[in-house]
């Protein structure tokens, strides 16, 4: 006989693991012990020397699909005297160490009793089993158990306790486990009357009358609309003051979703897969849906229904489209508590479909794209968080706090770097409260005392100034755009010198300008700029991100190959306050330099002509890049590559000859889409020269793109391909955002590596 003690760490508690282990060992007539613990789950099999290494061999391959083992340590032990295998009580210590799931969809298994009339929960909004369901947004605490979730209040009726205790049933110690008899009830809402009779029901016909509704999910509510209803679409956005941003979509499934895009494999996949993300896909043209769901430009935002709710709402066909999109006001974080969401909400929705099931903590959809047949990041949350990406190596624990935009945080213990959900651009008090609230969960759960906390070094962002107050000594500032390059970095586990391509809007420059269009030389201590987009003024400051004419005018009024004429002509609704942006330029008035990438696309889209301002992120750079992906069998119009400038220092990226090409082309009549795909291809072919220069120069082969314009598919396509073709290594952000979403890993990346150890380490 043989008695061994195996310890298992990762993703391994709430997704059926120990209820599959007691399968297995009395498949194989072992006896023992499973348990869940705060390192994961410790398991002690004994029988005879063939069944033990039978259940060893199999426990990893044969493990429950939504578990993620990243540690498996055996050892032998003495015997025990004892007849059965048993799954006994977890264990409360004081070191935690298990990884926490993030909420899952609903699985086939749940659906299919969900929609079945003989099933004792028959259209039950809160069935799930240890394969699907909620998991980070109800935790409270761990070991993972129900008395440390948000269901501690509902107590299992005699049914589903039956099936808690039973090791055969697929409900073999749910934690969120529960019926009608015993579990949460959803209610519909007006002016906080609750009505629980037929509450779906009401709800669809209150949608397809052109009502806006606030409906409860995982993380929070969302603000739903019929989306095939044009008055409501735009009520909705008056309402919500979100007038021209994307909303997103939710379908009942991928049959439905390919009656308004194009689905190749791998979006079919991603829109299906347990993490439900909201999937960009190509729009068709004769999509059946409201044109301002989706204005400018020719993607869908699109997800499936993840919860038994969402089914629910879905299951006649009177609903088919719905607009889904977070229950708040522009800037603001979603709302997730009833009361809350009834206040807040109040001016907005016209009626509530809520439950009484509390979510500890709010998380966002998550954004994904796909870029040469795999996933990438435009948000990463729920369904993602707060799984964490595993490093290579291990480090000093550190707090990263993130940038200003696209908020997320960073806590690292050992080799696993815990990313938050998606927080939000951190521009008020309420959003600030949800970055402290998160940094208070993260460090809980995972019973990490940061070593050291890393920050962005403007020292305008909120997170800076919060770990200023915080954090006296231990505190380290990193420059934005080499924590975007060292998010890369982290990923692949790259120790060695990389050419770091980062472009993006907006970063604090070690110089105290506006850095965005960087090639940085980067290893994990630190960087060199080795390349960088010319400097131009930002008349007005932030004002000019708005208006991205103000951008087009400082590029005419500083060229000396343009006539100044050449902005009244273009900007004529402007001639009152052009000469006022000249003066500003020229006494260098609210007029700070930057290097942007994102601010020479503002330029390039006001002097085409395509917006002069804009009222989302980016919203000229995503109109540039649809026209573009629709120019390609246009005739092709040579502007050439930007001017390469190398004083021996560092090289400059001068955008003037092509800026001037651009106009003299429009003022001729040239195609606009054309030119927008010509900038693109401009911009890659002179990002392609500045890296074969400095791989030339510094002997470094291995290339990092990272930023919020790598969003941009022609240009993350275009550059990595050409770079590949020129025989460099190029790496991208897979795992986490390219967008200012990523940059708290790299800052956690650096921190670890670079902060000194902890006095009890």
């Amino acid at each position: 006989m043989r008695r061994i003690a195996i310890d298992v760490q990762g993703i391994v508690q709430g997704v059926g693991f120990r209820p599959y282990v007691y399968r297995l060992a009395s498949r194989l007539n072992l006896t023992g012990i499973v348990l869940n613990n705060p390192d994961g789950v410790r398991i002690e099999v004994q029988g005879k020397p063939e069944s033990v290494t039978s259940f060893v061999n199999q426990l990893q391959p044969q493990a429950p699909p939504l578990a993620q083992i990243t540690s498996l340590t055996e050892q032998e032990i003495a015997f025990k005297d004892e007849q059965r295998f048993e799954i006994v009580i977890s264990q409360a210590a004081s070191a935690r160490r298990t990884l926490i799931s993030p909420d899952i969809a609903s699985c086939p298994e749940c659906l299919a009793e969900l929609n079945a009339p003989s099933d004792r929960r028959y259209h039950y909004p809160f069935i799930n089993c240890t394969n699907c369901g909620p998991r980070y947004t109800i935790i409270t605490d761990i070991p993972y158990d129900r008395p440390k979730t948000t269901m501690a209040g509902f107590k299992m009726c005699p049914d589903c306790q039956r099936e808690y205790d039973n090791p055969a049933d697929r409900r073999f110690h749910a934690q969120p486990n529960a019926c009608a008899v015993c579990g949460p009830e959803i209610y519909f809402a007006t002016d906080r009357i609750r009505i629980k009779k037929n509450p779906v029901a009401k709800t669809i016909k209150e949608l397809r009358a052109g009502k806006i509704g606030s409906i409860k999910g995982l993380g929070g509510f969302h603000l739903a609309v019929d989306a095939t209803n044009p008055q409501a679409v735009a009520e909705l956005r008056n309402r919500k003051f979100r007038f021209e941003k994307p909303l997103a979509l939710m379908v009942k499934d991928v049959q439905t979703a390919r009656n308004i895009a194009h689905l190749d494999h791998a979006r079919a996949e991603l829109l299906q897969s347990s993490h439900r993300p909201i999937v960009l896909c190509p729009r068709r043209d004769d999509a059946p849906i409201a044109a301002s769901v989706s204005l400018d430009n020719n993607w869908l935002g699109i997800m499936l229904p993840y919860t038994p709710l969402h089914a629910l709402l879905f299951d006649s066909d009177e609903l088919v489209y719905l607009v889904m999109t977070s229950a708040n006001i522009s800037e603001e974080p979603i709302c997730y508590q009833n009361d809350e969401c009834f206040e807040r909400m109040a001016n907005i929705a016209d009626f509530f479909l809520a439950h009484d099931r509390e979510i500890n903590i709010r998380c966002d959809d998550s954004v994904q794209h796909i870029h040469n047949s795999e996933a990438i990041f435009l948000r990463r949350s729920r369904g993602y968080a707060p799984r964490p990406v595993i490093l290579k190596e291990s480090g000093t624990p550190v707090l990263a706090v993130g940038a200003h935009l696209k908020n997320t945080i960073c806590i690292t213990r050992n080799n696993f770097a815990f990313i938050s959900q998606h927080i939000g651009d951190l521009e008020n008090l309420a959003t600030l409260g949800v970055f402290e609230q998160t940094i208070t969960h993260l460090q809980r759960i995972n019973e990490v005392t940061p070593g050291a906390v890393i920050h962005d070094l403007h020292p305008g962002y909120l997170s800076t100034n919060w770990a200023s107050e915080k954090y006296s000594a231990n505190r380290y500032g990193i420059q934005h755009h080499y924590a975007h390059i060292l998010s890369v970095m982290a990923e692949y586990g790259i120790n060695e010198q990389v050419i770091g391509v980062a472009l993006d809007g907006t970063g604090y420059g070690l110089d105290q300008t506006v850095w965005g269009g960087e090639i940085l030389l980067c290893d994990r201590a630190s960087f060199t700029r080795g390349a960088h987009f010319e400097h131009m003024p930002m008349p007005g400051g932030e004002k000019a991100i708005k208006e991205p004419w103000r951008m087009a005018t400082g590029l005419i009024l500083t060229d000396e190959e343009l006539d100044d004429d050449i902005a009244n002509e273009l900007f004529p609704e402007k001639q009152v306050e052009l000469p006022l942006i000249k003066q500003m330029i020229e006494k260098k008035i609210n007029s700070p330099l930057t290097s942007s990438c994102g601010r020479l696309f503002d330029a390039a889209a006001a002097l085409l002509g395509i917006r002069d301002s804009v009222s989302y992120e980016a919203q000229a750079a995503i109109q540039m890049e649809y026209m573009a992906q629709n120019a390609y069998t246009l005739p092709a119009i040579n502007i050439g590559e930007m001017q390469i400038i190398d004083d021996g220092s560092e090289m400059i990226i001068s955008p003037a000859a092509i800026i001037q090409k651009l106009v003299h082309k429009k003022r001729q009549g040239a195609n606009i889409a054309r030119l927008c795909l010509e900038f693109h291809l401009s911009l890659i072919g002179s990002l392609v020269q500045v890296n074969r220069r400095l791989r030339d120069k510094h002997n470094i082969n291995k290339v990092a793109l990272s930023g919020g314009c790598f969003q941009n598919m022609i240009l993350l396509h275009g550059l990595e391909r050409n770079l590949e073709s020129e025989g460099f290594q190029v790496y991208i952000n897979r795992q986490v955002p390219a967008n200012d979403g990523g940059i708290s890993l790299g800052q956690a990346y650096w921190g670890m590596h670079n902060c000194p150890p902890q006095a009890d380490e």
